[in-house]
């Protein structure tokens, strides 16, 4: 896809993001929006998948480490056809297979997650299982960057290096923010560069705002370096509706009739704009 193609994609889903929060009166709306654009950017440029073959063993694996912002996931399985719209309707609602975090009942998601931390040793288990298979297929797995207190991760991080686990990506989503505050007085991580590099990993830095940003630097990896990859995607919580970013308070929150409304005409105005030009 081509770069205005995308950002028309990630605006469509952001939209129906607003909408299926709103709808099911929860949600983790601020690191929904704000990791919009890489989910848009794995699934329509970067990934090799099948939506009409979902397990098939060739396909590219995604983990959504970051459990909580399974809405944006939501939106984007359902544009590319893995899901339904009656069935992204149905969240929130008593039996509906749609939860509050990943869950390997809906079609296209690999693992159940949510358990912070947990993601990025199931993945380095899948990238190590491409290599002794001798299988091609990739592993991707996208972290918040309040999660990376977590020791678990490190873990994993040694052992990606370990065995040279260059068919795995991992992307923090650095928007700063977590439910408690600014991730730097919770638990700093601004060494996150020398960190990861320490580790053994390729460590690029990437505009996650920007999907010509994020396309080209997933298309810079090399994937037979020997080293595992870590792109940085620096973020704004709650990018693209204009009252809720860069605020802590929407981790975790719905619009009430009025705010739907202000961030359904702010969302739509980009959407027409990017459909006449």
């Amino acid at each position: 896809m081509e770069t205005k193609e995308l950002t028309l994609q990630s605006e469509r889903n952001r939209k129906r993001l607003i909408e299926i929060i709103y709808k099911a009166k929860a949600g983790h709306i601020g690191g929904d929006l704000s990791c919009l654009n890489v989910l848009t950017a794995l699934y329509f440029d970067v990934m090799n998948v099948d939506v009409a073959n979902p397990k098939d063993d060739s396909r590219d694996r995604f983990i959504l480490s970051k459990g909580h912002c399974v809405e944006a996931l939501y939106v984007t399985l359902e544009s590319k056809g893995f899901i339904t719209k009656d069935i992204l309707d149905t969240l929130g609602q008593y039996d509906s297979i749609l939860s509050g975090h990943p869950t390997i009942e809906v079609p296209g998601i690999e693992v159940n997650t949510g358990a912070l931390g947990h993601g990025l040793s199931v993945g380095v288990g899948m990238a190590i299982a491409a290599k002794m298979d001798k299988k091609n297929y990739k592993t991707y797995v996208l972290m918040g960057d309040g999660e990376q207190g977590e020791g678990s991760i490190y873990e994993a991080a040694m052992a990606a290096r370990q065995y040279s686990l260059d068919n795995l990506v991992a992307i923090i989503d650095r928007n700063h923010l977590q439910i408690s505050g600014d991730t730097e007085d919770v638990m700093g991580i601004d060494d996150i560069y020398d960190r990861w590099t320490a580790f053994g990993w390729e460590v690029k830095d990437m505009n996650g705002d920007d999907i010509e940003s994020v396309i080209r630097t997933f298309r810079s990896i090399d994937y037979t370096n020997q080293h595992p990859h870590l792109l940085v995607a620096h973020t704004t919580k709650g990018k693209g509706v204009a009252f809720m970013e860069g605020e802590a308070k929407w981790h975790h929150g719905v619009p009430n009739d009025e705010q739907y409304e202000l961030a359904i005409q702010e969302i739509s105005e980009r959407i027409k704009y990017l459909e006449c030009n």
